[in-house]
């Protein structure tokens, strides 16, 4: 049986508030990842901050599910993915996921890490589908959604301001049995 929190270049797993504030703090001081990942302006926060939010949010726990991205070789954290707003009764979830370092994007990690969080959500929490909602000039994030089975569900125009210019918020999401399809697919390919 296989690591289901394992995929072919990265594995998620739980990190310490520390840990990962270090990482969020470090992060943070990009805005142009700040950007990717928040509509909001971007803001500098401390470690400690960073820790105190994790923490709090941690504490919850309920129907929120955090997990690091860590590369297979070196075992280095490169970004985050998390589940939240999850219905049971509806079998439904968002996800949001980013990472931090930038030399790991454009490699494939991300698209393996939500490879890895749809098992998961469907295997392992029986959910029907899984969400998200990414910018449209976040093109390289729409390609990897859509690599691993996302599909165009809705679009708010102009929701962001910019840089002087106006773009809009996509809807994206995928169900179980669309998911289940590409797997058996891609058994039967390989």
């Amino acid at each position: 049986m296989s690591d289901m929190l394992c995929g072919e270049r990265v594995r998620l797993s739980v990190e310490n508030p520390e840990v990962m504030a270090s990482c969020f703090y470090r992060w943070n001081q990009d805005t142009g990842w700040e950007r990717l990942l928040d509509s909001d302006p971007p803001r500098l926060f401390s470690e400690k901050k960073w820790k105190e939010w994790l923490e709090k949010d941690l504490e919850k726990g309920g129907d929120n599910f955090f997990f690091a991205i860590r590369k297979l070789d070196g075992d280095e954290v490169i970004g985050f993915i998390a589940l939240f707003d999850t219905h049971h009764q509806h079998g439904d979830t968002l996800v949001a996921i980013a990472l931090g370092e930038r030399n790991s994007w454009g490699n494939g990690y991300g698209t393996d890490a939500m490879r890895i969080m749809l098992r998961y959500a469907f295997n392992e929490l029986n959910l029907n589908r899984m969400g998200l909602i990414v910018f449209d000039y976040n093109t390289r994030a729409i390609r990897s959604y859509e690599k691993v089975g996302f599909v165009h569900e809705g679009r708010v125009r102009g929701a962001m301001l910019r840089d002087g210019e106006r773009w809009d918020f996509l809807y994206m999401g995928i169900l179980k049995e669309e998911w289940q399809v590409r797997q058996a697919g891609s058994t039967t390919r390989g």
